[in-house]
């Protein structure tokens, strides 16, 4: 996994609002730019960025294109976190 990458998407609000969003199930580009006050190809870049970091995938259904979170890369980033922290609290006490 690249962590750099996926640090880097994650370190901004916007990408990080999206997400929030798409924690609800799939969203097309045009629903998730309508809760944003930003140009259609400022979203659309923040979505590249989370794309690359395969923190979301695209489905393309017609003229559509289609946002889901994937959750097996922020499971990955959690378990890392978990092992870089040593275990559970119970562990350390």
């Amino acid at each position: 996994m690249r962590f750099a990458t996926t640090f880097k998407a994650l370190s901004n609000p916007i990408r990080r609002d999206i997400l929030e969003l798409l924690k609800a199930g799939r969203l097309s580009a045009g629903d998730i730019s309508s809760h944003f006050d930003l140009a259609g190809a400022t979203i659309s870049h923040h979505l590249s960025i989370l794309k690359k970091a395969d923190l979301v995938q695209e489905t393309k259904e017609k003229n559509f294109i289609y946002y889901e979170l994937n959750t097996s890369v922020l499971e990955d980033v959690m378990a890392w976190l978990i092992d870089l922290k040593g275990g559970s609290n119970d562990e350390n006490q």
